[in-house]
């Protein structure tokens, strides 16, 4: 009977280089970031889709609505309808199928076509010129409602049951419920209308004629001169939501036997305020963020209207009013990718802040 062969150690019959290479791509693929990445590439693709397929079931050809504008100015008919083919980026007599690659090609590619209204630039750039005054505007308005609703709902939670809390509970349920665009109407009619001490009209657009755009303190102090309004409409709604929110937080976590043993050490009540409590009741709060965010981003179309501040939401309504598709497509990809990035920010915050929601999606 001949001996068995002597097997090899485990390591080294799987192969050193390719068993690490497996770990470190099970850890990736496992990993909570990775995880959320996949889930809001998945989400910016499911938006764009839904947005491709019903730009392409509206009535109405752009082909055929640019080439109209192209005949009107003195063009041919040929003529105009190839400039406007290929100008849109878009072959009438393709496939749906086809048309769809070739969107996914593009978006890819940040290649959304020319714009209907504006030939002359892509629909990216025509985009760009307006997204980022909207953003700012967004978010310098969320940036105010943390700090003031956060302090707020922490000062309210110390002070349950007072006439501070009272009277703050209710401003906090009034900025809540009544939309900010009928808030901020409101204070444009009485601060301008009523008591003149508003220069709204002064304050329209996006900066004063004859100033020029650079990082220099004459153009920020107009630009945020002019986007004030923007940004007190934008931080109604998210403030007295962030109150509410963060004195519930703080209420619970004023209540854990931690707190109640952290007094009875004697520590001082700053820093319990700050290491115990204000941390944990902040967990709750910090996913709000990107909810307000989308939640402003879209509202931002009725806003803008009413302060005739040329951001990102008035071109919108402009490109479906000219029905300029590829603007209206672009527009609504680029706004719901922008929300998804901030969510997915918010996120990967939220898990160094508190490591256990890493745990917690690992386990399941």
């Amino acid at each position: 009977m001949t001996a068995p062969a002597a097997s090899l150690p485990q390591s080294a019959a799987e192969g050193t280089p390719s068993r690490t290479a497996a770990i470190v791509v099970r850890r990736v693929w496992t990993s909570y970031a990775f995880r959320r990445v996949l889930q809001s590439v998945f989400v910016i693709w499911l938006v764009s889709t839904i947005t491709f397929l019903l730009m392409h079931f509206m009535p109405g050809d752009p082909i055929e609505i640019m080439a109209g504008r192209l005949n009107s100015a003195g063009m041919s008919h040929d003529q105009a309808m190839a400039t406007a083919a290929n100008l849109v980026n878009y072959d009438p007599d393709a496939s749906v199928w086809g048309q769809y690659l070739e969107f996914l090609k593009g978006l890819v590619t940040l290649d959304f076509g020319n714009s209907l209204t504006n030939p002359s630039k892509t629909v990216f750039e025509h985009v760009m010129e307006y997204l980022p005054w909207t953003l700012f505007s967004v978010g310098a308005g969320v940036v105010f409602a943390v700090v003031i609703g956060v302090s707020a709902g922490m000062a309210m939670a110390y002070r349950r049951g007072s006439a501070f809390d009272h009277s703050m509970t209710s401003l906090g349920s009034f900025l809540t419920g009544v939309p900010n665009y009928i808030l901020i109407a409101a204070v444009v009619v009485i601060g301008y209308t009523v008591l003149g001490i508003l220069p709204f009209l002064d304050m329209r657009g996006r900066i004063t004629a004859g100033v020029e755009p650079g990082f220099d303190p004459v153009f920020l102090g107009d630009a945020v001169f002019h986007a004030i309004l923007p940004i007190i409409a934008f931080a109604f709604t998210a403030t007295g939501s962030f109150m509410l929110n963060m004195k519930a937080a703080t209420t619970e976590v004023l209540t854990e036997d931690y707190v109640t043993v952290a007094r009875a050490r004697g520590l001082k009540p700053g820093r319990i305020s700050r290491g115990y409590v204000g941390r944990n009741a902040l967990l709750p709060v910090v996913p709000q963020i990107a909810l307000q965010m989308g939640m402003l981003v879209g509202g931002s179309i009725v806003i803008e209207q009413i302060l005739d501040y040329p951001g990102v939401g008035q071109m919108l309504m402009s490109a479906i009013s000219d029905r300029d598709y590829p603007v209206v497509q672009a527009a609504v990809i680029i706004l719901a990718t922008s929300v998804v990035v901030a969510s997915l920010i918010v996120d990967l915050v939220l898990v160094k802040i508190d490591p256990r929601i890493k745990s917690e999606g690992q386990d399941a």
